[in-house]
């Protein structure tokens, strides 16, 4: 049953309303005010519709309709008046009013439909509306992750590759826990980090932002190692939003020759190291990890300093857990550092585009998990 408001002076024309509305196959429930003040005491949720009369004790003509526009935003609003002008039966149109009516004009079959029809336009106005907010609140937020997004800080270097991919599993995202950046300082040393905030979804997302620009900052700062690894998790330690969540992180800094680098691997997936080519050089994990644990569960670690001989000709591939978490042929096995290293030798090349395709087509094509990587290398010329 629809709820109709009837905002009107006049006793004989609001039970003339009622009269015909009676006779309708489904006849609305009438709530009769006279005058605008006494409509604010009576306009609830239920109302559906308000039919309101230009000419009340306390408003007249297109500043009562306003009044009736203003307190009830969301509700279908009808003029039903003795005032037969079509220049102001526009203007209410135009100012959000669903119909114009004239009273004389009226028999119980007009007005029933000029109601239905108002509640309808107004309900779809009101999707539409909806919809238009949503898509800018979405552009809007797109617009915000791109630019939370990091873009590397590199200088050409004696041949140096960089390639990074990230994809969140959070669909219609950009942004996810996971993170990765690349900083190369003026000494011309080049620093890496990647990381995973643990839990998904936006405030893991925006935990994972505040942990890289943090990193940025001590690198750019000349913080290295420990130093820079207590200070994130103080960082993490303050910003979380619940004592739960920890983070897994692997930071690298290449030193300016590129030909040794030192990791720290806090309680994250070991990077993957290639000297020379995949056919005839050594591909493996990076020994001697992880350093230490996670950022955010023990107190007053000392994380180990992993120092690794590069050489002329290298490749190192570092990454989150969901490059490696991916199913086995839809079984219970997971791919593991095994299955990418033997994924990588059957391609050939550590390619991270094919890689990370390879590891999608797994997921038949929906990541369970964010995913970062970063590949970074230098070739013998």
């Amino acid at each position: 049953m629809q709820t109709i408001l009837l905002i009107e002076d006049d006793a004989g024309d609001a039970f003339l309303v009622e009269e015909l509305l009676a006779t309708t196959p489904t006849p609305p429930k009438i709530i009769w005010a006279r005058s605008l003040a006494e409509s604010r005491d009576r306009l609830t949720d239920q109302v559906q519709c308000v039919v309101v009369d230009l000419s009340l004790p306390d408003a007249t003509g297109l500043e009562a309709l306003r009044q009736v526009l203003a307190m009830a935003p969301d509700t279908a609003v009808l003029v039903l008046t003795g005032l037969d002008d079509a220049h102001v039966g526009v203007a209410a149109v135009a100012a959000g009013a669903q119909d114009y009516l004239v009273k004389q004009d009226v028999d119980e079959r007009l007005l029933a439909r000029a109601i239905s029809y108002a509640i309808e336009r107004k309900r779809a106005d009101l999707v539409q509306r909806k919809l238009a907010d949503a898509q800018h609140f979405s552009r809007e937020n797109s617009r915000l992750e791109h630019g939370l997004l990091p873009v590397p800080l590199l200088k050409e270097a004696h041949g140096l590759q960089h390639h990074a991919r990230y994809l969140p599993g959070r669909r219609q995202a950009l942004l996810a826990g996971d993170f990765w950046d690349t900083v190369q300082t003026p000494d011309g040393a080049v620093h890496v980090v990647i990381g995973d905030v643990c839990g998904h979804g936006p405030d893991e997302a925006a935990l994972g932002v505040a942990l890289r620009i943090a990193w940025r900052t001590l690198v750019l700062a000349g913080h290295t190692g420990n130093d820079l690894l207590a200070t994130l998790e103080t960082v993490l330690r303050n910003e979380r939003k619940s004592p739960e969540i920890f983070t897994t992180l692997c930071t690298m800094t290449i030193e300016p020759g590129l030909r040794h680098a030192d990791l720290h691997v806090v309680g994250h997936p070991p990077p993957l190291f290639l000297r020379g080519d995949v056919h005839q050089g050594v591909l493996d994990v990076v020994p001697d990890t992880p350093s230490g644990p996670p950022l955010g569960i023990f107190n007053g670690v000392d994380w180990t300093t992993i120092r690794l001989p590069l050489g002329d000709d290298w490749t190192l591939l570092l990454y989150t857990d969901g490059l490696i978490e991916a199913t086995i042929g839809g079984g219970p096995d997971l791919l593991g550092t095994e299955g990418l290293i033997r994924l990588i030798r059957e391609q050939g090349e550590i390619d991270l585009d094919r890689i990370i395709t390879a590891v999608q087509e797994m997921h038949r094509d929906e990541l369970s998990d964010d995913l970062a990587a970063v590949l970074i290398g230098r070739r013998a010329r």
